[in-house]
């Protein structure tokens, strides 16, 4: 299996994270972010993750899932994706990302991900829909007042988990989506979400730098 991604991208994140959490061996390509020719040759559209399993080419996160659940006998209790909590947690993360990711992507730009080529290519694309990044990084204080407002909805419906006292596909979906703001400068979570990321990391043995890092 084959596995083509971006370290910062959230929908990469999941299924790393349920790769880790299946016990799956892969092989990882982080692409470079400017790299237009992989991705469309692959699938026809620069959209990722884009994963090969059993000789066929996906790039929708929660169809390489369920792609992958076949393949593990641990149970992500992927019916959870019928269900009205799966509706409301995606209205949920939509709201969540619009902060996560003002806040984040100037920093994701210059992070070790990025090569000087990349870094133009993602700031120019990013900036044509939010702006500028030197306003993003001005305005933070908008954004972070508006992700902990977010965020204070969140403590009740962790039960430990996301609405249920066992690990699912939900917990993927939310951690992914939250786990960019550890590299935020001087961003700390409250103590019960991270004490729930953290058990998230335990269970997906997720370590989000890891292809830079470990070899």
């Amino acid at each position: 299996m084959k596995l083509y991604h971006y370290i910062h991208c959230p929908f990469c994140v999941r299924v790393r994270m349920a790769l880790g959490f299946f016990g799956i061996k892969y092989e990882s390509v982080v692409l470079d972010y400017n790299d237009e020719q992989i991705p469309v040759e692959l699938t026809g559209t620069k959209m990722l993750p884009i994963m090969e399993i059993d000789g066929e080419v996906m790039n929708e996160s929660l169809d390489i899932i369920k792609a992958l659940a076949s393949h593990s006998d641990k149970d992500l209790n992927l019916s959870k994706l019928d269900s009205e909590s799966y509706k409301l947690l995606s209205d949920y993360l939509d709201q969540l990302g619009k902060d996560v990711h003002n806040l984040c992507m100037p920093y994701w730009a210059w992070s070790k991900e990025f090569t000087p080529e990349a870094r133009e290519y993602f700031i120019k694309k990013k900036s044509a829909k939010r702006g500028p990044f030197h306003l993003l990084v001005q305005n933070k204080a908008e954004y972070l007042y508006g992700l902990d407002q977010t965020l204070s909805q969140l403590p009740p419906k962790l039960l430990p988990f996301y609405e249920s006292d066992k690990f699912t596909i939900l917990d993927i979906l939310l951690a992914s989506h939250l786990w960019g703001m550890y590299i935020f400068p001087e961003y700390q979570f409250p103590p019960q979400i991270h004490i729930y990321l953290q058990k998230v990391k335990e269970l997906t043995k997720f370590n989000y730098h890891e292809d830079f890092w470990i070899k």
